[in-house]
């Protein structure tokens, strides 16, 4: 992974478990539930890093179970067709 500055790596993350959760068929409302939340303002904010808003490695180590996923695959950054980083 290439350096990235701390909100970019938190975007990257927060895109890929928005990628990971499409992938799986879940919305953000129902992943939301799972984790134990009421409402999706959680998952929706950490998703863009709304105003700083960021999933916890304890969040992440949630996600990872319920989504049936390694951890690993939220912090793999991918390549556009013009070999450009993406987050």
């Amino acid at each position: 992974m290439t350096s990235l500055s701390k909100e970019d790596f938190y975007k990257l993350v927060g895109k890929n478990v928005a990628r990971l959760r499409k992938e799986k068929g879940m919305s953000q409302m129902k992943l939301s539930l799972e984790m134990g939340y009421e409402s999706v303002s959680v998952v929706s904010s950490a998703e863009v890093c709304y105003r700083g808003k960021h999933f916890s490695l304890g969040n992440l180590y949630q996600i990872s179970n319920i989504l049936e996923v390694d951890i690993c695959d939220f912090f793999i950054e991918n390549e556009n067709e013009e070999g450009e980083r993406s987050f």
